[in-house]
């Protein structure tokens, strides 16, 4: 029996392989992510797909290291020096990086980076296509440099689990759109069932590119692709609280702590740990610092700002000016400001072990976090978990930090303005005792509440809940064994009705609605479904009578125009509705012209029983912000003149309650008795036909959308396939009863 697995995929492994003296040494990572997933990949057949940090010499040594890491759970992925300089250090981190921290001159748009982006992002599909992968399991892909991975895996493995979780911000629309490639990264990552964000900002910068770039409208923060709906989450992720908890609570840790006290005597102690980075705000936290010494002399021999910055890609020329500028303003702060007894900034570019860390975290009075751009930053959540047992300390916290919407109770700063930087600092270091501690007892509660592993539990809860909501709609999509249940009924029957709506559905949306004009492909498909005397064809739309008149008035189709307002129905003639009052049209209409007025590429279509405000060629968010307006608007006209609004596909309509498709088709079924009834349509006015028609009626809807029909397809083209394959069933039937006759006719003679 299959067991279920879980199978975590990211850049890295949580492990190292360092070379000594020609052995080769497997080390633990001690990374967030590596200690909240640590309890799940090593559990059973779960396993971890990354690459392990190491280039092999020769084939024996990756022999060697798949075989070790496979003692761990974990399945390495083996990179060229090539694919590292273009997926990792080209696309992910001089692109997609700066892009996604507010940085666009930084970008390097470079083809090749591309190239090997791609490439990359399939070895890690083509590793984990050969886990012979099952219905059962569920896949977790983490970041940036995997965007591409969700969908490819999908293409192989429709019905699988796939989450992925994004550990850095989402830029805004406007930034994504100058990415080369951002409707491929879009693609790739709405491969997911669920994607998810830090930050509610982040899923709806990512929504909004979705219906920007896309053009995919989102709803319950979801967007329908392929047929999927894919949900767009926030799990704000944690850190393993108990760990720094009981380590700052070790006497080796109280002893570093004392130590730290006892060099900076009598001095506040300023705490900032970051990555060298661009995006941590450095410069202007040392600016803030600086404007604090002067605007407060007194504070001279008082405070110390205890630095510590983390190697990272100094080599990289944006690093390296960035290192160099730390290290000239550091020296000048230090030579103008300070004393033989005082050094105002104690600087450390280095990597402490974590123990070290834990010290610093205990003996700081302020912990000072001043990011440009975070997904998250998980510093400030290990220093509250280092405070959590004597509730001292104060945390400074930039409001552009993903973990800025989580604790509330820290002092908030705007990290580009120094004298807010210089205010908070004063602020911190005068705040009184009780003040302090209440601030961080709340703090305390929310950091170890939403912790590491609280994080993969409600993400995985949330995963499950999304498949099983996706497995009910998939068995109403019109395929395989519904697909020929159907076609047996049809068979089976011998008077049968078709309706059929026509915008988004025997037509593809045009930006000119006048260019949604029928094909001969189409034409010759219902004239295909029409021929047997048993078929009968009603064309039911919204559209204007005089439309439906010029395109299908030559036809023997029953034709049902302006929701019903106009038919031909029976005798091929039109009839319009008598005793209809059009008195509403006035108000409504001044509305809809302020409107329109408002918003460039909006337009009024009038009716005779109806008007529509069309927004398909306004803005997409500008459209939809007027339509709501619109709506709000319009709401107590409709029981005062007894109208109906419609929401359509980027129109809203207006119209009398006394029609609507659903009255319209259930006057024919009344009158034609058909045996069989088969109804499909895409948008809100389909719904009356849909409720009206009888129980047993075959009710399809345009769309994996919330619907009172029956069954779905995915898009106008399967609407027009499903059609066909009805009409061709049709054309098959009387072949082979004309053969059957022609045979009979034979054997008489």
């Amino acid at each position: 029996m299959l067991k279920k697995r879980t199978i975590i995929i990211s850049n890295r492994l949580p492990i190292r392989i360092e070379k000594q003296h020609d052995t080769l040494e497997f080390l633990p990572s001690e990374g967030g992510l590596a200690t909240g997933l640590g309890s799940i990949y090593k559990q059973d057949d779960n396993i971890w797909i990354g690459w392990p940090g190491y280039i092999p010499e020769n084939e024996n040594e990756k022999i060697l290291i798949t075989e070790k890491l496979a003692e761990f759970n974990l399945i390495p992925v083996f990179l060229t020096a090539e694919e590292l300089e273009g997926y990792y250090e080209g696309f992910s981190n001089e692109i997609l990086w700066p892009i996604f921290h507010d940085r666009l001159p930084y970008a390097i748009f470079d083809k090749e980076y591309w190239r090997l982006y791609k490439q990359v992002n399939q070895k890690f599909c083509e590793a984990t296509s050969q886990q012979q992968l099952t219905l059962k399991d569920e896949i977790w892909i983490h970041d940036y440099q995997l965007m591409l991975l969700p969908q490819m895996i999908r293409e192989q493995h429709e019905l699988i689990s796939i989450g992925y979780f994004q550990h850095i911000p989402f830029p805004s629309e406007e930034l994504f759109r100058c990415i080369p490639w951002r409707d491929e990264i879009l693609s790739g990552l709405l491969g997911a069932d669920i994607v998810g964000f830090h930050t509610y900002n982040d899923t709806k910068n990512f929504l909004n590119s979705c219906l920007q770039i896309l053009n995919l409208p989102n709803t319950n923060n979801s967007v329908i692709s392929r047929d999927r709906q894919v949900f767009v989450e926030v799990f704000p992720m944690g850190i393993d609280f108990d760990k720094f908890d009981s380590l700052a609570q070790t006497e080796a840790v109280q002893k570093k702590a004392n130590e730290i006290k006892n060099q900076f005597k009598d001095l506040k102690i300023i705490l900032s740990i970051d990555r060298l980075d661009y995006s941590k705000g450095i410069i202007e936290r040392l600016q803030g610092f600086e404007t604090l010494l002067q605007k407060h002399p007194e504070l001279r021999e008082q405070i110390v700002l205890y630095m510590l910055v983390v190697p990272s890609r100094d080599t990289v020329p944006q690093y390296k000016a960035l290192r160099d500028e730390i290290d000239r303003m550091v020296g000048h702060i230090n030579a103008v400001y300070g004393f033989n007894s005082w050094t105002p900034i104690a600087y450390f570019y280095n990597s402490f072990p974590l123990e070290n860390l834990s010290a610093l975290y205990v003996a700081a009075d302020v912990c000072l976090v001043s990011s440009l751009k975070d997904g998250m930053n998980l510093v400030c959540k290990e220093y509250i978990a280092s405070k959590a047992h004597r509730l001292d300390g104060v945390l400074i916290l930039s409001e552009l930090a993903g973990a800025a919407k989580e604790l509330t109770d820290s002092i908030n700063i705007n990290p580009y303005s120094v004298d807010s930087i210089a205010s908070a600092i004063h602020l911190a270091i005068h705040m009184p005792v009780d003040e302090q501690r209440k601030r961080m007892k709340k703090s305390v509660e929310i950091v170890k509440k939403f912790n590491v592993f609280h994080w993969v539990k409600i993400f995985f809860n949330r995963l499950r809940e999304v498949k099983t909501r996706q497995k009910k709609h998939t068995t109403r999509k019109i395929q395989g064994e519904v697909k020929e249940s159907l076609l047996a009924q049809f068979k089976a029957s011998k008077r049968r009705l078709f309706f059929l709506d026509y915008d988004g559905t025997l037509i593809g949306f045009q930006q000119d609605a006048e260019a949604a004009i029928p094909t001969d492909v189409l034409h010759a498909t219902l004239n295909k479904l029409q021929s047997p005397d048993e078929n009968q064809i009603v064309i039911i739309s919204g559209r204007p009578h005089t439309n439906l008149d010029d395109w299908f008035g030559k036809t023997s189709y029953f034709l049902v125009a302006e929701h019903g307002a106009w038919s031909n129905y029976p005798d091929q003639e039109w009839h319009p509705k008598n005793n209809l009052s059009t008195r509403w049209k006035i108000p409504v209409k001044r509305m809809m012209s302020k409107m329109t007025n408002l918003t460039p590429g909006a337009s009024i279509e009038e009716k005779t029983y109806s008007l529509a405000w069309h927004y398909r060629r306004v803005q997409a968010g500008l459209g939809q912000m007027r339509s709501e307006e619109l709506v709000d608007s319009l709401h107590y006209l409709l029981p005062q003149y007894g109208l109906q609004l419609l929401m359509g596909d980027n129109v809203i309509e207006v119209k009398s309650t006394h029609l609507n498709k659903g009255k319209a088709a259930v006057d024919i079924v009344a009158e034609y008795q058909p045996d069989f009834i088969f109804a499909i349509g895409d948008d809100s006015t389909d719904e009356d036909m849909f409720y009206e028609l009888p129980e047993n009626a075959v009710t399809v809807k345009v769309g994996n959308k919330k619907s009172k029909a029956h069954y779905y397809v995915e898009s106008q083209e399967e609407a027009v396939e499903l059609i066909s394959y009805f009409a061709s069933s049709t054309e098959l039937n009387t072949t082979l009863n004309t053969k059957d006759y022609d045979t009979q006719e034979t054997h008489i003679r």
